[in-house]
């Protein structure tokens, strides 16, 4: 069965997608159109890309996480000067060999722009801090920025929705204004774009399937502020959390594999591979716990 597929943001929580995409093989469910925000939009573009499971799997499996994690030479040799870059560049970390692998990985399927796709087969998810709102690309650049879509580069599209605000340095695209815009993670206005397909579904039988990470302790008890340390990262959670809460109803809750990934930070970059494989397991069990009852 063909189907449409959406997958959120969680940084690398997304190690969990693996077992979703094991459970869909064994079921025969073969992606069409692809959708996603941050991780999300990684493993949206692999499969736009043509990548199969068994291709992803070794692909997440051989993966340098820490490598990604590129901080400029200046601050490897004087530590103190990270936050003169977290100051003026708003990140710690370049984010440049994260796009770098991206299009060494898309480039093995002869993927660089985004006409090398199928048309409307990806669609990524970003933040416009400079426009205050969010973009869908490739869909955006032309009504937005003035670029034309079809020679816009897909692993640039990606590292820019995989921006985590102040971990990376976030990418800024030139467009019909003279300033340029600083684009940063899309998960910061829609961490699960389940809505990207919702029009066209109405068009085309092709059924939609959501996959959205989830916190186990997200339904437990208020979080505790009584500073604004701890305001700072509840004021994003909040931010990611609460568009697409507010926008997911009952009849759609019954087309989303909720996959509850265990408590540890989202940008931990030196995740161990026993992690890895807990976050495969949890994602298939909890992918084929929803396709036991799903009816298409």
């Amino acid at each position: 069965m063909k189907i449409d597929a959406v997958f959120s943001g969680g940084g690398v929580k997304g190690f969990a997608y693996v077992g979703v995409l094991e459970s869909w093989q064994e079921k025969n469910l073969q992606v069409e159109r692809a959708a996603g925000t941050s991780a999300g939009a990684i493993v949206a573009g692999l499969l736009a890309a043509g990548y199969h499971y068994e291709d992803i799997k070794h692909i997440m499996k051989t993966l340098d996480v820490e490598k990604l994690a590129d901080p400029p030479l200046l601050s490897k040799v004087l530590p103190v000067t990270k936050w003169l870059f977290l100051y003026f560049q708003l990140g710690l970390y370049k984010g440049e060999q994260l796009e770098v692998w991206l299009q060494d990985i898309l480039a093995r399927k002869g993927v660089y722009q985004f006409s090398d796709l199928k048309s409307g087969s990806l669609k990524v998810v970003a933040s416009d801090l400079s426009l205050g709102k969010l973009v869908v690309l490739p869909d955006d650049l032309e009504r937005v920025y003035g670029l034309h879509p079809d020679t816009f580069s897909v692993a640039a599209a990606i590292r820019m929705s995989a921006g985590f605000p102040y971990f990376f340095m976030p990418k800024r695209l030139q467009g019909r204004k003279k300033e340029k815009s600083v684009i940063v993670d899309g998960g910061l206005l829609s961490n699960f774009p389940l809505w990207v397909f919702s029009e066209e579904a109405k068009k085309q039988p092709r059924p939609v399937i959501g996959v959205k990470l989830t916190d186990p302790s997200a339904s437990l008890e208020p979080r505790k502020i009584q500073n604004a340390l701890q305001m700072f990262p509840a004021l994003f959670a909040t931010m990611k959390q609460a568009h697409d809460n507010r926008y997911i109803s009952k009849q759609q809750a019954d087309h989303i594999i909720f996959v509850a990934a265990p408590e540890q930070n989202s940008m931990n970059f030196d995740i161990t591979a026993e992690s890895r494989e807990r976050l495969r397991l949890i994602g298939k069990e909890s992918s084929e716990k929803f396709l036991r009852t799903w009816s298409g």
